[in-house]
């Protein structure tokens, strides 16, 4: 019997966390920009829980200011701000109770420097939360992985697999380590990540994602010319022929529309699947384009029972990520009655 478990991301929240940009080698020109963006997408997050803002030292004030009265900012030293990979993943053990699984953060293959700030973090999260670590030597961003709370877990080859993560690792080992720090039981492997996605070397959070017990959310271009037309067909048909750890077949949701953006004079993707789950609410970046309104009604449809707000998110998809980049939901509570 499997001891812990991550729960789904429509699970009942306590709260989320989130890390202030600050990196001046990352953004560039775009820092203000950015930090205008998150500051909104966690003013839209409040409107449905707590929210804490990690800012490195010195910069609480400047968060605090940006962010509003309804955020709450704590200060810790970090390198970057993209909290779905750095964070800890929480999982609940048998009794409800829960605990933080820390495993091992190299900025995505070393792409950035320093990152041992963000190594530590999430023992320090841990430690100022009051909830044990767990710890794990297998390097793994939380990007990297969607779960379905109930034995599930879809990731991409791409990414888990690429040599700049766990080279002494192979597939089944990547797998066991999985199994054994979340609670799954089943992994399905899909093999292509965005091509573009070079930065995560090919996340899952722009790929797909669970919305429900068997169902999963799928960026499905339908622009020919678009570079990932053909890999999300791929990564489809996988889905198409998976099962569940309970044994059901998937109800697949196309999100077929994109979203490009000029930024400090590159274009990028905004993401529409790169959207976090709130407590009766779903966060969706948006790129303030025509497109954006039926992207967030299929979205809409595919969570019936959320209130779906965009927030424009350009200047985050010029550093690599979207909203559910920036964001680490802290499951709630549940004591076993």
């Amino acid at each position: 019997m499997t001891e812990f478990r991550m729960p789904a991301e429509w699970s009942e929240h306590e709260g989320c966390l989130m890390a202030w940009p600050t990196r001046a080698d990352l953004w560039g020109d775009v820092l203000d920009a950015v930090k205008g963006e998150y500051a909104r997408v966690a003013r839209a997050i409040a409107e449905f829980e707590p929210v804490t803002m990690v800012a490195p030292p010195g910069f609480a004030e400047d968060a605090g200011a940006r962010c509003g009265s309804g955020i709450t900012v704590i200060e810790l030293p970090i390198d970057d701000s993209w909290f779905r990979d750095s964070a800890p993943l929480f999982v609940l053990d048998a009794d409800g109770r829960r605990k933080g699984v820390d495993f091992r953060f190299n900025a995505w293959g070393g792409k950035h420097a320093p990152f041992d700030a963000d190594d530590r973090v999430s023992a320090l999260l841990l430690e100022r939360l009051g909830i044990e670590r767990i710890r794990s030597s297998m390097i793994l961003e939380g990007g990297a992985i969607t779960v379905d709370g109930e034995g599930t877990l879809i990731t991409t080859e791409q990414c888990l697999l690429h040599p700049n993560r766990n080279p002494h690792l192979d597939r089944d080992a990547i797998e066991a380590e999985l199994k054994a720090r979340l609670g799954v039981s089943k992994v399905i492997w899909l093999p292509y990540g965005g091509l573009m996605d070079t930065e995560t070397d090919g996340h899952v959070d722009g790929v797909c994602a669970f919305a429900g017990p068997g169902k999963v959310v799928v960026s499905l271009p339908d622009d020919p010319a678009h570079p990932d037309h053909a890999r999300m067909r791929a990564n489809r048909a996988v889905l198409e022929v998976s099962t569940d750890a309970q044994g059901r077949p998937l109800h697949i949701v196309d999100v077929v529309q994109t979203a490009f953006a000029v930024v400090a004079g590159t274009e990028v993707e905004v993401s529409y699947l790169n959207y976090y789950i709130a407590n009766g609410g779903v966060v969706v970046p948006v790129a303030g384009l025509p497109q954006d309104e039926a992207a967030l009604k299929v979205i809409a449809e595919a969570h019936p029972d959320r209130k779906v707000i965009g927030v424009r998110a350009p200047a985050i998809a010029y550093g690599g990520g979207g909203v559910h980049c920036i964001t680490q939901q802290i499951p709630a509570v549940h004591p076993a009655s």
